[in-house]
């Protein structure tokens, strides 16, 4: 068993179903040795959707020492323009829709500014891949409607 074989930003809906055991068994493990390899990292934006879901301040501590220690992808002017033009262009595409969240925008453009793939459970990053000028590798951690 391998990892993804490259650099991921990982999303909350990847970080809510690794804390209530919904990634289980060769996704799980798939997961951990992508982490243990330094595949995965965080940025702004999934820092503070992973902290939020923190219940107490000792909670919130522990949570942020663990993100803390990955590597990280920073929030720059050229990413965040990049997240607005790419939502123009959604809005622009016939049959597509702009209203995709605002967070995956701002993660996606982290991606592509950085080098970076998006590890998800999301549609919203295929859509963001397939109609945007933001160049990032799409991947979801389970295949669509495995893990719910």
């Amino acid at each position: 068993m391998t990892g993804y074989g490259q650099g991921l930003l990982f999303d909350n809906s990847v970080w809510a179903r690794l804390l209530d055991g919904r990634l289980h068994g060769s996704v799980r493990e798939k997961f951990e040795m992508a982490l243990a390899d330094g595949e995965l990292w965080t940025c702004p934006p999934t820092l503070l959707e992973m902290r939020y879901s923190a219940r107490d301040s000792k909670t919130f501590a522990l949570t942020a020492s663990r993100l803390d220690a990955l590597p990280h992808a920073p929030l720059s002017s050229e990413s965040a323009a990049a997240a607005v033009t790419a939502q123009a262009e959604l809005a622009a595409a016939g049959g597509i829709s702009h209203r995709v969240k605002p967070v995956d925008l701002l993660i996606a453009s982290i991606a592509a500014t950085q080098g970076l793939g998006v590890l998800h459970y999301d549609h919203d990053y295929d859509t963001i891949e397939r109609h945007t000028s933001l160049s990032f590798a799409s991947v979801w951690v389970a295949p669509r409607g495995d893990i719910g």
